[in-house]
């Protein structure tokens, strides 16, 4: 019988040492939910020893920490039942039980207390240190480092190099732009320079307790132009929530709008009335217009002349995972294409990768605006990532099975999607098989409209609006570091 009987960390290599007797295994991996590392085995006949790299690199990317979550220690034929404590190395946090290695953030958990968090609210709610000529970023709360602030630091850096960019992220498997600076929510640096820099730069809400300082502003540039009903105009009146929303649009100073409709909409569905809103396209989509030269593609190990499709529904209120109206693999043979599936950001952390046959999982990809741009068409519903795709003019498809309950019940729209989509309503996978293989140019009229509406911004230039805008209303000082 082949067994596990004893584990270690080398935290120099950062590396989990598994050690057995028996038999040596023929592989053996820790495998999660978004990451997986397959181990180095060495060892002939009585024990073996089993290497399990702590780092991965996804999707040609730099080696970096294994995201936060669950592992399960997966060795065929190996009974695994070991223990070792929590420990905190350089840029991660680890403890194995049982065959479950658990992999969080390199923070002490005393921080992360309840009595931790309100002690550094209270202390940064009322710091007195001089600002910084810096920017603090954070997009989808510190999940990835993408969106509106991922185009805008690039900016930035571009025109302006000495002004310190930090971005607030989850744990050290988040990949920052370079010559930024990494800080894991909750540490002390975190709160520090939070409170400490010009400009706040943010795609959703501000987490925990924030207070503006004088001289202090806030960039809110929001991740998408809606279809759905949002905060104030979600149905039903619960004061809690709308209280909650007032609150936090009132640390906002500027908001950033896609085109005129989102302007309109975020301002009263925020409550963000006669404040300065930014209508000039998403520097996000600025790539959608310059290209990217395939790189996405060689990241994902795309051929070029492979056909495309991303597949990225919205989250749904009455489901924590991605909704499962196709089946991948399915659609990649029916279609001859490779898919990728693109879960909403709401869906990272309790959802799983997808895999199979010419099938990638990109929902933890940093940048969704480089996979639309590697995309020869679009699959989703009622994402507001339809507003981004019509910018490449390539054609879209709506899966929408359950659009009576999601407009009737869950959310609402603010149009009438049936009537205006730019490309053909389904309601199953075979007839969306049926549609991708239809000439598209039958949307073509609509999709012309939808563009004029929706697009008129997204001209490649929208990143330097912004930050020139940045710059000209004093948010942060040309030719200074901090």
């Amino acid at each position: 019988m082949t067994t596990a009987t004893s584990c270690a960390i080398d935290a120099q290599e950062q590396i989990l040492i598994l050690s057995g007797t028996g038999e040596r295994p023929g592989a053996a991996a820790l495998v999660g939910a978004r990451a997986r590392s397959e181990a180095r085995l060495t060892g002939r006949g009585k024990t073996w020893k089993a290497r399990f790299p702590l780092h991965v690199s996804r999707w040609g990317g730099p080696e970096l920490p294994l995201p936060s979550g669950e592992y399960h220690i997966d060795i065929p034929g190996v009974d695994v039942d070991v223990d070792i404590p929590l420990q905190l190395l350089s840029r991660l946090r680890v403890e194995v039980k049982g065959d479950r290695l658990l992999v969080g953030p390199p923070l002490d958990p005393a921080l992360e207390s309840v009595e931790a968090i309100a002690a550094h609210e209270r202390r940064y709610s009322a710091h007195t240190a001089p600002l910084e000529n810096a920017v603090f970023f954070e997009s989808f709360y510190g999940r990835v480092a993408g969106c509106n602030p991922l185009a805008i630091d690039r900016e930035i850096a571009r025109i302006e190099p000495g002004v310190t960019r930090y971005w607030s992220v989850v744990d050290h498997s988040v990949v920052v732009p370079d010559g930024a600076v990494a800080l894991i929510e909750g540490s002390e640096e975190w709160w520090r320079a939070r409170s400490a820099s010009r400009l706040l730069v943010v795609n959703d809400w501000l987490r925990r307790r924030y207070t503006r300082r004088a001289g202090q502003r806030v960039l809110q540039t929001w991740h998408g132009t809606p279809l759905k009903r949002l905060a104030l105009h979600r149905g039903g009146f619960a004061p809690r929530r709308w209280g909650a929303i007032v609150k936090e649009s009132r640390r906002w100073d500027v908001l950033l709008a896609q085109n005129p409709y989102a302007a309109r909409i975020l301002s009263k569905a925020y409550a963000f009335l006669g404040k300065p809103v930014w209508t000039e396209g998403y520097p996000r989509n600025d790539v959608l217009t310059t290209g990217d030269d395939g790189a996405t593609r060689r990241a994902l190990g795309i051929a070029p002349e492979e056909r495309v499709v991303i597949y990225a529904p919205t989250w749904r209120d009455d489901r924590a995972e991605i909704v499962d109206f196709i089946d991948p693999v399915e659609l990649a043979k029916e279609t001859q294409s490779v898919v990728l599936v693109r879960g909403h950001t709401r869906t990272l952390v309790p959802g799983r990768n997808v895999d199979g046959p010419r099938v990638i999982d990109v929902t933890g990809f940093a940048d969704t605006s480089a996979l639309l741009v590697a995309a020869d068409a679009l699959v989703t519903d009622y994402s507001s990532v339809m507003f981004d795709f019509s910018v490449t003019g390539k054609p879209m498809y709506f899966l929408v099975p359950d659009i009576e309950r999601y407009r009737g019940e869950l959310r609402g729209f603010y149009f009438d999607l049936v009537a205006r989509a730019p490309g053909p309503l389904v309601r199953s996978q075979d007839e969306l098989v049926a549609a991708l293989a239809r000439d598209p140019d039958e949307f073509a009229v609509r999709y012309d409209k939808w563009q004029a509406r929706f697009n008129r911004r997204e001209d490649g230039r929208a990143s330097q609006r912004v930050v020139a805008r940045i710059f000209d209303q004093g948010f942060l000082d040309r030719g200074k570091s901090s």
